[in-house]
């Protein structure tokens, strides 16, 4: 069952923080719902049973402190990174990525600072594949680097200049180093898709061969779809015995797609980053990730991770970067789990499985019904004459229901109107004088009865037809057949 809604603030689920940026749901009330949110039957989204897949069994590579602080509006001083990393343990990532100690002084101070914070997530560090950068890494007291350098045509004439051989043979060498002094070791191409398959299929295989804890495969630039996906992973999961981790950009869309594929392939960590932010459109974004995979396996996501801290660590991170959460955005969004049109909130009201495949409660959040536009239905007016202690009957509750489309139909509706409208009419039933429903112009008088003419025009047609319906002569056959299907 969804918690009971705060009427007085409109906050969001148990931990009472307000679902999107605003914190601001005008017209919309929490709603407590007839029956819990998954109905008793077997999980139809469960993955296709295989081997290799580990859409069960997968570790998170958390990269908001890594690849969100080349989000062109990310700056995180010390404090704020101290504070995100706590969030991000207390939410229960298996590791947090933090930026090279390389990059600069203050990046270096910051490494040991979090590696000092005693967190249960495994702290690493990215840096390229060269000697001096691993030794580095190793000093700050993290406990796993993860090496990266391209390996693409594009990157190896424009960017470091470098041939596989050499690739191969500095790799291989840093990797040594990192495992004689007991830290775990992954090593990463990058721009992985447009690389040369040999090339990639030949390193990969040379540093697993060498003890290599996870080789990495990195899709740069957003370019590739999940079926590309699927394939690259199922072919090097052929070739090395390692874990297999995956970045994704989402440049064009796929990251969240891509990352599930990666995992049914034989994938063994995910890349993320709180919110998605990271160079250009950013990676696979952390909640994004976690929606697609409770859908998945439900029980395993919800015994790993702390899921109600979502909430929480996307507006540290939304702060810190100064954005606001997107309106559609996974879990948190103000319209994660909202409904307005008649017929979704009917069934909604009935059993919210109808029109939600996650259950808001699993994140600490509230399921929302609109019900002060001319999309209203009258299930929706019922459940909050309910709520508001008014007794009328389901023909009343259907007139007022028209009285209210009206009405949004001569000007927006918040709240506080359709819930005087709804007062007032109920008043008006045992009055002697009627109250005016709303405070009303001349013209929007003019607009609202004609509105309400029109309404009712159409309720009228609609039972007509209905009762045309029923006194139609319809052959026995057809009726039986239609009375068995029912």
């Amino acid at each position: 069952m969804c918690p009971a809604p705060d009427e007085s603030n409109g906050t969001n689920g148990t931990n009472g923080v307000a679902n999107g940026a605003n914190g601001n749901h005008e017209g919309y009330r929490a709603f407590q719902t007839n029956q819990a949110s998954r109905p008793n039957s077997n999980n139809p989204y469960a993955p296709v049973g295989d081997f290799l897949s580990n859409v069960s069994k997968f570790q998170i590579i958390e990269s908001t402190l890594r690849e969100g602080e080349q989000f062109a509006n990310a700056f995180f001083d010390t404090e704020t990174k101290i504070k995100i990393a706590k969030a991000l343990d207390a939410f229960g990532v298996d590791y947090i990525e933090l930026t090279s100690p390389a990059a600069s002084e203050q990046s270096r101070l910051d490494c040991e600072a979090i590696c000092n914070l005693g967190l249960k997530s495994k702290i690493l560090t990215h840096v390229r594949c060269n000697m001096n950068d691993a030794k580095l890494a190793v000093a700050t007291g993290v406990d796993g680097v993860d090496v990266v350098i391209g390996t693409s045509s594009h990157l190896m004439e424009h960017s470091h200049g470098k041939d596989i051989t050499y690739i191969k043979n500095t790799a291989i060498e840093v990797i040594e180093y990192v495992k004689s002094q007991g830290k775990e070791i992954r090593f990463s191409s990058e721009d992985s898709f447009r690389s040369d398959l040999v090339d990639l299929l030949t390193i990969y295989s040379a540093v697993d061969k060498v003890g290599v804890h996870r080789v990495g495969i990195a899709d740069t630039v957003g370019c590739a779809t999940p079926r590309q996906v699927y394939d690259l992973v199922r072919t090097l999961r052929g070739v090395v015995s390692c874990d297999i981790e995956t970045h994704f950009h989402n440049d064009t869309g796929c990251a969240i797609a891509n990352a599930y594929c990666a995992l049914e392939a034989g994938a063994t960590h995910i890349d993320t980053s709180v919110i998605g932010i990271g160079e250009r459109n950013g990676i696979t974004p952390l909640g994004g990730l976690m929606a697609r995979m409770i859908v998945a396996d439900r029980d395993y996501v919800k015994s790993k991770y702390n899921l109600e801290k979502l909430k929480e660590l996307e507006d540290i991170v939304a702060e810190a970067v100064e954005i606001n959460i997107p309106f559609n955005n996974y879990i948190t969004g103000f319209c994660a789990f909202t409904h307005k049109a008649g017929i979704h909130a009917k069934a909604i009201l009935n059993n919210p499985s109808t029109y939600e495949i996650i259950n808001p409660t699993d994140f600490g959040m509230s399921r929302y019904v609109h019900f002060a536009s001319r999309l209203t239905g009258w299930n929706a007016i019922k459940s909050r004459a309910e709520q508001l202690g008014l007794e009328m009957t389901d023909e009343q509750i259907k007139a007022v229901t028209l009285k209210i489309k009206a009405m949004a139909d001569v000007r927006p509706l918040a709240i506080d109107d359709a819930d005087s409208i709804i007062r007032t009419y109920h008043h008006n039933l045992s009055a002697k004088q009627e109250k005016p429903l709303l405070e009303l112009s001349a013209e929007e008088k003019k607009k609202f009865v004609k509105a309400e003419q029109e309404l009712n025009a159409e309720s009228e047609k609609k039972d007509l037809e209905r009762k045309a319906d029923e006194q139609a002569d319809v052959p026995a056959a057809k009726k039986q057949k239609t009375e068995a299907v029912a």
